[in-house]
């Protein structure tokens, strides 16, 4: 998937916050203006690269560690219309796996990349399928790869009966050489959806079955689902939600541990107020639940979340955004209040729930928030001109490997913008020690990147400014990624030209 990334959470020693950062900037190039869509591949063989896409004109930037621009790589053998672009970045290659259409024929290919962007190899065809002239939908590939990186899977599932998913798998190792394929089928109700795709280390693939309301506000009914690496059938184990409604529900897997995760905020009823947390976790190597329970937000946890809501009303606003798993077999979870406000009609939890995106379910197992982890697009739909939009607090809610609350605190920020929000939120960047949260404050009609800090035991420090915080670069901390330990790449805007900036911690 583009725009993937995947902060290894390692809360070790508390220590203390290196007040010293070093920033980088890449020079704008002339062919990188604000519309040009990108993905930050991370740091290959001592190289940063960075792909990057421009109305069918696709290249591959590589950065030395200072961020000068070492050579910029035409992909010229691509075809001009690309349907999706997937990279699974290693010490020295990166595999670029792509899907586009040809006549009627939707086709899936991985290339394998050196660290100078060179293809020393001639692509390989994983697989093929006819859609027809007349589809208009042709994505049909999604791409999903194990934390260790020493398993990915291609996979398509056919949706022709409602009643009924025919999945298709293709497996390989590190090397790219082919594991395994599959063909199954798993049976489906009317109102369920398929979401939370992962793949585990042993190259088993993970996901949910929800089943929502008639008005697709709730998720009413849930499945966790195991298809594993080798055998040709779907495990399911079922959640009991004791009549609890549930929404954005989220999985992670714990790979050392062998354990699913399962997280989402629920509610009493329709259109109530968010009361706490639903959490689930499963062992999917001894193929049993570990525990199952609701955790209930305190009246103070609500106090210190409300902003201008009521103390019932807290949580309402907040999506979560990440879930960390920590060395004792507990869990991290962040949360961030989005909304928008409008003359017309605002984007909250009862209006436009699930966005522009409808239903969410396969192939688009990203979540209904607008804060999905897609790469960057500035043609996308937020960016109506009669909307503000506002991303206000982050809730850090700390859990024991039982899954009883153990601390919380909040990143107080407030931040808004009209008919865009490219340069809102924040981006979260894991230095072993800490916990760093980058983004950026209005000071003067300027942004300014502000960095706060938090300890593993909840303690927050709000951090001197960055040095190096050159005028004229405007920060966009969502789309950034961290490449290293303690390297973090954030995009930037300088007159109208995308660039980028590498933060050392």
């Amino acid at each position: 998937m583009l725009y993937r990334f995947s902060l290894l959470a390692c809360l070790l020693l508390c220590g203390g916050s290196l007040m010293a950062q070093k920033i980088a900037y890449s020079e704008p190039e002339r062919d990188d203006y604000k519309s040009t869509e990108f993905e930050i591949i991370g740091r290959v063989g001592g190289n940063i690269m960075v792909y990057k896409s421009d109305r069918g004109d696709n290249a591959v930037s590589v950065y030395d560690n200072a961020m000068q621009l070492k050579q910029r790589v035409k992909l010229d053998f691509l075809p001009r219309k690309i349907i999706s672009m997937d990279f699974v970045a290693y010490p020295n290659k990166v595999f670029m796996i792509y899907q586009f259409q040809r006549k009627d024929a939707v086709y899936s290919v991985c290339a394998t990349m050196n660290p100078e962007a060179k293809f020393e190899q001639s692509p390989v065809v994983i697989d093929s399928t006819r859609i027809g002239f007349y589809s208009k939908e042709n994505k049909v590939y999604s791409v999903e790869y194990s934390e260790d990186k020493a398993r990915i899977l291609i996979y398509k599932i056919n949706q022709d009966k409602e009643d009924n998913n025919v999945f298709y798998t293709f497996q390989y190792d590190s090397s790219f050489n082919f594991v395994n394929n599959s063909r199954l089928s798993l049976p489906m109700e009317k109102k369920s959806f398929l979401s939370n795709f992962n793949l585990s280390n042993n190259g088993d693939l993970i996901f949910t079955k929800l089943e929502r309301t008639s008005n697709r506000d709730y998720t009413v009914n849930g499945e966790l689902v195991i298809k594993r690496s080798a055998v040709d059938s779907f495990e399911i184990t079922p959640m009991n939600l004791q009549n609890q409604l549930l929404d954005e529900v989220k999985m992670k897997l714990d790979n050392n541990q062998h354990r699913a995760l399962i997280t989402a905020f629920y509610y009493k009823q329709k259109r109530g107020n968010v009361e706490g947390l639903y959490i689930s976790k499963y062992d999917y190597e001894q193929k049993q639940k570990v525990f199952e329970k609701l955790a209930q937000f305190s009246n103070e946890l609500k106090m210190n979340a409300r902003g201008e809501s009521s103390t019932n009303a807290a949580f309402n606003d907040y999506f979560i955004r990440k879930i960390i798993n920590t060395k004792d077999g507990g869990f991290l979870l962040t949360a961030e209040s989005f909304y928008t406000t409008s003359r017309y009609q605002p984007w909250n939890r009862w209006n436009y729930m699930y966005g522009p995106y409808g239903g969410m379910s396969y192939p688009y197992s990203y979540y209904y928030s607008p804060y999905s982890p897609m790469y960057y697009n500035p043609w996308g739909w937020n960016n109506s001109q009669g909307n503000r939009y506002h991303y206000d607090n982050v809730a850090i809610l700390s859990f024991d490997n039982e899954g009883n609350p153990q601390w919380s605190n909040f990143v107080r920020k407030s931040q808004f913008d009209d008919g865009a929000d490219l340069y809102l939120s924040y981006i979260m960047v894991n230095i072993g020690s800490e916990l760093r949260f980058l983004y950026n404050e209005l000071d003067r009609r300027n942004y300014i990147l502000t960095d706060n800090s938090i300890q593993p035991d909840g303690k927050i420090s709000r951090l001197p400014t960055l040095r190096n915080l050159d005028k004229g670069f405007t920060w966009m901390p969502r789309y950034g990624k961290q490449i290293s330990s303690r390297s973090v790449l954030i995009p930037c805007v300088y007159r109208n030209y995308i660039c980028f900036a590498k933060v050392d911690f």
